[in-house]
């Protein structure tokens, strides 16, 4: 079922709160979206403010092209409406995309192995993370279209040497994948600075797992 403008407009808002009080944002440089209640744009925070000082009358209302339809932005951001406007318009399913860069998914991307199945958080994604090789600032057409590319039919997606995009078909599902995978490369940082060889479950269990992880949730 479709949520309304309000209801859109409200949800995002806690999710910016959340993330800002979790300590998972980045002054304001990165950005969570949410696909509009016409399902032809999306509600996202002007660029020059920080997570913890979005409410609903801050979100803007961006088209898929990067145009400001309502709200108020500080400085035009090209690289969030590039980023979002082309997944949005890629994958009909995704309601929500956020996209992050907390020090722990970073240093998980920078790794040749990326997201190992280290932990019961790192599960949920077994084969269902794809990567994106690392480009400065998403700013043009060409860009936009190697991330949906790289995407695939996927949730999650490490970009390397960058940061994160999880989107979701709701925007606590998008929320969900966020935090565990913020958990998994957490965890994944910790368990490789003891330097000791790791537990890695079999192929076999690894797949049973994610099958149980993704139902259950």
């Amino acid at each position: 079922m479709l949520l309304t403008k309000n209801e859109v407009k409200r949800d995002l808002v806690y999710v910016y709160q959340i993330l800002s009080y979790l300590g998972l944002d980045d002054h304001t440089y990165t950005h969570l979206s949410a696909r509009s209640e016409d399902q032809k744009s999306f509600y996202i925070y002007p660029f020059g403010i920080r997570f913890n000082e979005v409410n609903e009358n801050s979100l803007m209302k961006v088209s898929f092209d990067g145009d400001v339809i309502e709200g108020k932005e500080y400085q035009y951001n090209k690289t969030s409406y590039i980023i979002h406007g082309f997944i949005y318009q890629a994958r009909k399913d995704i309601q929500a995309i956020f996209h992050l860069h907390t020090p722990s998914i970073v240093a998980v991307s920078s790794l040749k192995d990326g997201l190992l199945p280290t932990s019961q958080w790192a599960l949920h994604f077994y084969n269902k993370v794809s990567y994106h090789s690392y480009n400065p600032l998403a700013l043009d057409d060409t860009e936009g279209k190697r991330l949906i590319a790289d995407l695939k039919e996927n949730f999650v997606m490490l970009m390397r040497n960058h940061g994160s995009i999880t989107c979701g078909r709701t925007i606590q599902e998008a929320m969900f994948y966020t935090y565990h995978l913020e958990q998994a490369c957490k965890t994944q940082c910790l368990t490789l600075a003891m330097n000791k060889e790791l537990s890695i479950p079999s192929e076999e269990i690894c797949s049973k797992a994610v099958r149980t992880c993704l139902k259950s949730s």
